[in-house]
């Protein structure tokens, strides 16, 4: 039924893949779910919301060139599952502190905030590996389909995990959603043990400081690989400043819920499975177009501005339903524009340079992120939670930023390439 070839994109190694990351993916979009309302019913902290959020992406900021490196360096399958193992259990230790003693309040916000780091560490070197490895488990000609589908499971997870996460939060509680989600990624690694990724591995140098100074020189060879490329570069750092205006949305998103529509927490839920409806339509609609040069080039540089204008019109909105078709709308937008660009960098770099090359893109497109959700988080609590106010700026700002990055030349030649 399966083959072990890249012959099919359906094949045994991607099927395993993708499933396992699905299934981890669902715990991991309910565990955001109940983590943000626990903070928020049990602390009441936008500072501590941000900074909790800041601490899970930091560390794939710092480490995102070396945790790259490594998976060019090492068995790409190995750290995937390695990378599953450690999630797993770290977040299962999260879930006994708060069932065995839930009154322990401060502890288990201080156990959250390591549990935060932890999972950033292991996503700096789980995510360079993952999306360095579907090019080599699926013909050459289904990357971009493979990419669909691949972001399509964390949409579908999004879709799911988040929509029900309120309902869940409101029958279940946080400490048993944690437990769920631990168990999720420990299933996700026992999938992914029986997949064969293809990988050329070079030979390792035999001292410790022998290793460490080639894992250096390789994160400088993909330094140098971005640099020399205008577009590409220019890709990136305007992704940088984008993701910077955009992560106060899901950080303060509790409050706008709670605060600004007058919902239940069930409707955090429900917004986050708009985004992610949306961006699933837009990873298909993307995967099934066949465009190229000037065209895919429009085509992106009018989905770009198309997401932050509906980002802005967030922050104007006081109805529940118009808050749902914009973040719907967004979503479409956003994710069609992910696929193409994920699709055109993969496939304009060699194969032992993409671990690198995304452990770059981590680490130079969030690089401003953890700034972003801790300052969101204070400037929510400076101005009484006046998190329309904030929203607005935002959206204006990513309104500029793409329009300013669209009449970039090289950055429109690189997206006709």
């Amino acid at each position: 039924m399966f083959s072990d070839k890249p012959e099919k994109l359906l094949n045994k190694n991607f099927l395993l893949l993708w499933q396992g990351q699905f299934v981890s993916r669902l715990g991991s979009q309910a565990f955001t779910v109940a983590m943000m309302f626990w903070i928020k019913r049990e602390t009441g902290s936008a500072t501590l919301m941000g900074a909790v959020t800041m601490l899970s992406m930091l560390p794939m900021v710092l480490l995102g060139p070396i945790g790259g490196t490594f998976a060019d360096l090492h068995s790409r399958r190995r750290i995937i599952i390695a990378c599953d193992v450690i999630h797993g259990v770290t977040v299962l230790s999260l879930a006994a502190l708060l069932l065995g003693t839930p009154e322990a309040t401060t502890l288990a916000a201080v156990w959250l905030a390591v549990v935060a780091v932890v999972s950033g560490v292991v996503s700096a070197f789980f995510q360079p590996a993952i999306t360095a490895a579907i090019p080599s488990i699926v013909p050459s000609d289904r990357v971009a389909a493979a990419n669909s589908l691949n972001e399509g499971s964390f949409q579908t997870s999004t879709l799911i995990g988040q929509g029900i996460g309120g309902v869940l939060f409101r029958l279940l509680g946080a400490p048993l959603m944690f437990l769920i989600d631990g168990l999720t990624f420990l299933y996700a690694a026992a999938s992914e043990a029986f997949i064969s990724i293809p990988q050329t591995i070079p030979e390792r140098a035999d001292s410790i400081r022998g290793r460490f100074r080639r894992h250096m020189l390789e994160v400088r060879e993909g330094l140098r690989h971005v640099w020399a490329r205008a577009g590409m570069r220019n890709l990136f750092l305007a992704s940088a400043l984008l993701n910077f205006f955009a992560m106060p949305y899901p950080v303060l998103f509790p409050f706008y819920v709670e605060d600004v529509l007058g919902a239940t927490p069930d409707w955090f839920g429900y917004l986050m499975a708009a985004y992610g409806a949306g961006s699933l339509l837009g990873y298909a609609l993307w995967g099934s177009l066949r465009v190229s040069g000037r065209r895919r080039m429009r085509m992106l540089i009018f989905l770009l501005v198309a997401v932050s204008l509906c980002l802005a019109a967030v922050g104007l909105s006081r109805d529940r339903w118009l808050s749902l078709g914009l973040i719907v709308a967004a979503g479409i937008f956003s994710g069609a524009y992910n696929v193409a660009a994920i699709t055109l960098i993969q496939l304009s770099t060699a194969e032992e340079l993409r671990g690198r090359m995304f452990g770059l893109l981590n680490t130079l497109v969030l690089g401003l992120t953890p700034l972003s959700m801790g300052l969101a988080g204070v400037a929510a609590d400076v101005l009484d939670h006046r998190v329309p106010v904030i929203f607005m700026v935002c959206g204006g700002a990513l309104v500029v930023i793409s329009i300013a990055i669209a009449a970039n030349r090289a950055y429109r030649d690189f997206l006709a390439s």
